[in-house]
């Protein structure tokens, strides 16, 4: 199963695209897990739950550069696009989600 894991500042927002992104994979019997957590608990979830894809709210995105050098190496790290994340899109955000997981197993 990939995990796709969804950071910001707070959470709440988050975690209600996290929570349409996996009903859209499970619609799709898709073997993903989908959660949201705080930006400030990276590191721990990298080195406890290893997830596929790091995405980051619209409102975390000044940090971009920062993750993405110190984990972008090991996962894609991708900003989430703010008309997506306003429109609660998981589908979308799910698709591209796919594409990063697919680029980075051509890749590597």
């Amino acid at each position: 199963m990939k995990r796709i894991y969804l950071f910001c500042s707070a959470g709440m927002s988050t975690s209600m695209l996290a929570s349409s992104m996996q009903k859209a994979a499970d619609q799709h019997k898709l073997p993903l897990e989908v959660q949201a957590f705080p930006d400030g608990k990276i590191g721990q979830i990298m080195e406890e739950l290893h997830p596929d894809v790091i995405l980051l709210g619209p409102q975390v995105k000044f940090r971009y550069k920062e993750i993405n050098q110190r984990f972008g190496d090991q996962v894609p790290v991708a900003v989430i696009d703010a008309g997506d994340y306003g429109m609660m899109n998981g589908e979308k955000v799910l698709k591209f989600a796919i594409k990063l997981l697919k680029a980075k197993e051509t890749e590597g």
